[in-house]
């Protein structure tokens, strides 16, 4: 079920993207021509051009992230910490003439704020949650990209535990509250700020408690 939920899912935002939305838009006046309907063409060609012109100019998408970044406090003041859970996707695509070199994306922060976090409590533990998103979930282990880089930037071994098998976010929350050794006390989950309303709700789902959010990764600079 998890896998038929990961395809429609991604299937879905394939469909509703804004990139996707466009091609449609400019598709839809080649339709038009195509039936002789010049009238209709020239109309959806100018509410295309509309459309683009307003997406440049306007800052439409800090409209829909602004309130999900508002939605918890930015640098919230954590007195103690069992654990602290980052999830993954800050992970970039190496280029082929560097295979071996760790890559970060724009989601990066993400990593600087565990280890932030993670001096600032050095007895908690730190789980990071996030595998590749594949059709067939990977084997354990196998893609430590994240983990590599909190290890890097001087991390013990003994405090980091990887679940690099979760796709999704309700994934990341089941399978990491499998491995979390004490997953009732107090765990500071970090994730984009953006990505937090919806984090902490399938976490919520599936079973974690007393969870303190830190939001990172800010994109609206407005």
């Amino acid at each position: 079920m998890d896998t038929v939920f990961l395809i429609a899912s991604k299937t879905a935002w394939l469909l509703i993207r804004p990139e996707t939305l466009l091609v449609f838009l400019f598709a839809l006046p080649l339709v038009c021509l195509w039936r002789g309907r010049n009238v209709a063409a020239t109309r959806s060609l100018v509410f295309a051009l509309s459309i683009t012109i307003a997406i440049g100019v306007f800052p439409v998408g800090n409209l829909v992230l602004n309130p999900l970044e508002r939605s918890y406090p930015a640098n919230p003041k954590i007195e103690q910490a069992t654990g602290i859970l980052v999830l993954g996707g800050a992970e970039g695509d190496a280029p082929e003439h560097a295979p071996s070199m760790a890559q970060v994306n724009q989601a990066g922060d993400r990593l600087i704020a565990a280890m932030h976090l993670a001096r600032r409590f050095p007895e908690a533990l730190v789980l990071y949650s996030g595998g590749k998103v594949a059709i067939t979930p990977a084997a354990q282990g196998t893609f430590e990209v994240g983990p590599d880089i909190l290890r890097q930037l001087g991390l013990p071994e003994d405090r980091l535990i990887v679940e690099g098998r979760s796709r999704t976010t309700a994934e990341n929350a089941v399978l990491s509250r499998v491995m979390a050794p004490d997953a009732a006390g107090a765990w500071v989950l970090v994730t984009s700020a953006y990505h937090m309303p919806r984090a902490l709700g399938s976490f919520c789902a599936a079973g974690w408690r007393n969870l303190l959010p830190f939001p990172t990764d800010y994109r609206v600079r407005c």
